[in-house]
């Protein structure tokens, strides 16, 4: 049985197909027409600035992203929990000291 699909967008369809490239879309019927149609997929690639670091923690570091301000922490488990509880409280100081200085440089 032969079946024919519009295409539609045709011209980018096969400008695609030409260059050796997958094409992604969906194939439904029409509910217009009945006939069976293809619809590419308009796919862009995400360009994202990569996060600035802002400094470097003992235990961790401090990032800033377009939105955001992050913080990461990792301890080793053999310090034991009041001494994680003390690192903890020391790694937040020096993040906040991080953004402090970032905040003067930025003024001067």
């Amino acid at each position: 049985m032969k079946k024919f699909i519009d295409i539609k967008d045709a011209v980018a369809v096969m400008a695609k197909l030409v260059n050796s490239k997958r094409v992604e879309g969906v194939l439904y019927v029409d509910e217009n027409t009945g006939r069976l149609t293809f619809k590419a997929y308009n796919r862009q690639s995400r360009v994202r600035e990569r996060d600035r670091l802002v400094r470097k923690l003992p235990w961790g570091w401090v990032k800033e992203s377009h939105e955001r301000i992050k913080v990461h922490a990792s301890l080793p488990k053999e310090v034991g929990t009041a001494d994680m509880m003390w690192l903890l409280d020391e790694n937040t100081r020096d993040a906040k000291n991080a953004l402090i200085e970032r905040e003067l440089d930025n003024l001067f």
